[in-house]
């Protein structure tokens, strides 16, 4: 049976996740910044249409802000993070198996579906729940290919006469959507890349699609012969429901405010630290290599720059937050030079083992704290529920370096005095 793959992507979605909440701002500009409210990362069709850009520095588009009146808003990770997880319950309600591929879009299997629904019929269906369940507005591209789906997504978000779903079974509708899209919006095919292909006359997917597999392997690589083989509806990647197990965890973040004392340093490491660690818990691994890192501004004039980094190992792998938060303190002690302002810093967990996977050395003494599993179950427990926060002293109380977020919307879904009221 030939295989059927949907992409599902959710529109502008930091941006309708802050209107969902905002019936006021329906029909209004919406932007949302980056940490500590540096660049736009996410608009509204309304906020595109005045010619804001991606990535464009906020203090650039103040005054044509102020102008036209565009709601402003800090990134609020833990309400997106929230309505992602809600529209993919939908979807994978929908469909035998769905793989979660970013935090605002979903591969779909429907395989055989079409034996029971037209597709383009189903698709429009799927669009319709996740609207109706959750508040989000989303495109739907079918395609026996992965890299055909995504290309079908991108025309249904492209065209509205396609009323937000485009069904590419058909090989003479694939050839015609090939032929018109360039070949820099075919997934996989990065800046680098597209500028190569263009120096060869490839300049839509048509013209990838006709260049012969092999030859592409031989002056590209074999991740470009895949993508020309999906391109022609033979499908090389499937469904990966599974997350990969990370190798690594990456804590970091540029502060609000420049930091020159030790304590608050350590206040951010230690709460940098113990993200991770909670991180890790997540993915059900422990960690054998603890690093620090901090530096300063390599763009201030006339101020010295510095950068370092610290690693360690422990005696045995762990997941307790009191562990890595100790070492993690150590190792910032060694890297730590007065008389500087520094701009970031950060924690990398790296050489992961499973539980009970890993043989100690004779003479390892770890430093093991009685109850670890049970407490920190309880700490994550209470820290993801959403009713309050148990944190560490270490972390302190007041955070003046703490990121940047003066336009944060409520946490309208995780917070319970943020739930709305309606009267």
């Amino acid at each position: 049976m030939s295989k059927t793959f949907a992409l599902v992507d959710c529109n502008s979605f930091y941006a309708s996740c802050e209107k969902l909440f905002r019936p006021d701002l329906k029909h209004s500009p919406v932007v949302v910044l980056s940490n500590n409210d540096g660049c736009v990362v996410a608009r509204s069709p309304e906020a595109k249409a005045l010619g804001i850009g991606m990535a464009v520095p906020f203090f650039q588009i103040q005054a044509l802000a102020r102008r036209y009146g565009v709601a402003v808003f800090s990134s609020n990770y833990a309400l997106y993070a929230d309505m992602s997880a809600r529209v993919m319950s939908v979807l994978e309600d929908m469909a035998p198996a769905v793989e979660v591929y970013s935090i605002d879009e979903a591969f779909l299997d429907l395989t055989g579906v079409n034996h029971i629904h037209c597709l383009e019929t189903f698709g429009q269906q799927m669009r319709q729940r996740v609207l109706r369940w959750t508040g989000i507005a989303t495109g739907v591209g079918i395609a026996p290919t992965k890299t055909l789906a995504k290309l079908a997504n991108h025309a249904a978000k492209q065209y509205p006469a396609t009323g937000g779903v485009v069904d590419l079974s058909c090989p003479e509708r694939q050839r015609r959507l090939l032929q018109r899209v360039p070949v820099s919006e075919v997934w996989g095919v990065g800046r680098r890349l597209t500028r190569q292909l263009q120096e060869q006359g490839v300049q839509t997917a048509a013209d990838l699609a006709a260049m012969p597999p092999r030859l592409a392997r031989q002056r590209f690589s074999v991740v470009l012969e895949r993508t020309i083989r999906e391109l022609n509806g033979e499908s090389c990647l499937s469904l990966e429901q599974q997350p990969e197990v990370k190798q690594q965890i990456i804590c970091s973040r540029s502060f609000g405010q420049r930091i020159s004392q030790f304590e608050e340093m350590k206040q951010a490491v230690c709460t940098y630290a113990a993200r991770a660690a909670e991180k890790l818990r997540q993915e059900g691994q422990f960690a054998k290599v603890v690093s620090v890192f901090i530096r300063t501004s390599p763009f201030r004039p006339g101020e010295p720059f510095y950068s370092n980094t610290a690693t360690a190992e422990l005696p045995i792998p762990d997941d307790d937050s009191r562990v890595i938060i100790n070492r993690a303190v150590l190792l910032l002690r060694q890297i730590w030079r007065d008389d500087h302002l520094y701009m970031k810093a950060g924690i990398m967990l790296g050489d992961f083992h499973a539980p009970g996977c890993y043989q100690p050395e004779l003479f390892d003494t770890p430093a093991v704290f009685p109850g670890s599993r049970e407490l920190m179950q309880v700490l994550d427990h209470i820290n993801q529920s959403g009713r309050g926060q148990v944190f560490f002293a270490g972390q302190g109380m007041r955070t003046g370096w703490a990121m940047k977020r003066e336009r944060l919307s409520p946490s309208y879904t995780t917070r319970w005095e943020d739930i709305p009221c309606v009267r």
